[in-house]
């Protein structure tokens, strides 16, 4: 039954590890942020780079699964 939903296992597997690293990433980021004094513009402009990094993997994923669920990929 194991090998049966290992593929399954494995893309939840990778998505989890992923959300982990962007959680990581954040956490650094504010830190470094925090201890370098850097003006509001500039926090806005890095945390909207973040965003969009982690809003471009969750779009892939959406994409991904819906073009697997019709049968073109």
């Amino acid at each position: 039954m194991l090998t049966q939903y290992m593929e399954q296992i494995e893309t939840i597997g990778l998505n989890l590890f992923f959300a982990s690293i962007f959680f990581f990433i954040g956490m650094a980021i504010h830190d470094v942020l925090k201890q370098g004094n850097v003006p509001k513009s500039g926090r806005f402009i890095v945390w909207l780079v973040l965003f969009l990094g982690c809003a471009g993997f969750i779009v892939k994923g959406i994409i991904q699964i819906t073009w697997e669920g019709s049968g073109i990929g």
